[in-house]
């Protein structure tokens, strides 16, 4: 029988751990181990508990979720990481992104959207909660310039293939590997392949990163 995922749960409001923790921990695949009220202590806990992946709240006292996550991923074989944020912290959602995060949720999204977050995640093979993610992803890059172009930081656009840039705009819409595939006229096993190719050359981590590169260097644009 598998393992079920480590879960740590980090938020400064006992109250919405504990509701948490109660949804978590009523499904048999996934163990909440860890629970913290802020980012230090986050970080002193993890250091002698194993987990594979944590709900990291962005406001919280000591040390917020941003620089606890940018601690936390900069170290080897670190948990997958999802940001929990509201509508109104999107500028804090883009730089946890870019800190490490594998992806983020919204703090009022229904539970069983949260549940699907963390096995997601834990795959590591889909974006977050494809429609909040779209629409969030949508929404935060309106603070990025109109007119904004690759740049040399992002110069392995370059180096994708013509069906690559393909694929990984159609990440960045929302789609899955299923959709994907059925779109292009092609296997699954094949879009899982060049997702894996497309992460190797933009140095992402997972396919979270991979779509905010693709806003960030106008491959793709808001609302197009």
């Amino acid at each position: 029988m598998t393992s079920p995922v480590r879960v740590a749960l980090v938020d400064d409001q006992q109250l919405v751990r504990a509701g948490f923790r109660m949804v978590i921990d009523s499904q048999p695949d996934l163990d909440v181990v860890v629970e913290a009220g802020d980012g230090a202590q986050a970080l002193r806990l993890l250091e002698s508990h194993r987990v594979d992946v944590v709900l990291m709240d962005v406001r919280m006292p000591n040390l917020d979720g941003l620089s606890a996550t940018a601690r936390l991923t900069a170290s080897q074989d670190a948990p997958r990481v999802i940001v929990l944020t509201t509508f109104d912290l999107d500028e804090y959602v883009l730089e946890a992104i870019r800190s490490g995060a594998s992806g983020f949720l919204l703090k009022d999204a229904p539970p069983e959207e949260m549940l699907a977050a963390i096995r997601t995640v834990h795959r590591g093979d889909a974006v977050i909660a494809p429609s909040s993610t779209k629409r969030l992803l949508e929404h935060l890059v309106t603070v990025l310039p109109a007119d904004q172009v690759p740049t040399a930081e992002h110069a392995a656009l370059g180096e994708l293939t013509d069906r690559e840039r393909e694929v990984l705009v159609l990440m960045a819409r929302g789609r899955s590997n299923a959709e994907i595939a059925a779109e292009l006229y092609v296997a699954e096993a094949t879009v899982k392949t060049h997702v894996g190719r497309i992460l190797a050359k933009l140095g992402a981590r997972d396919r979270v990163q991979a779509v905010v590169t693709a806003y960030e260097t106008g491959l793709v644009r808001p609302g197009a």
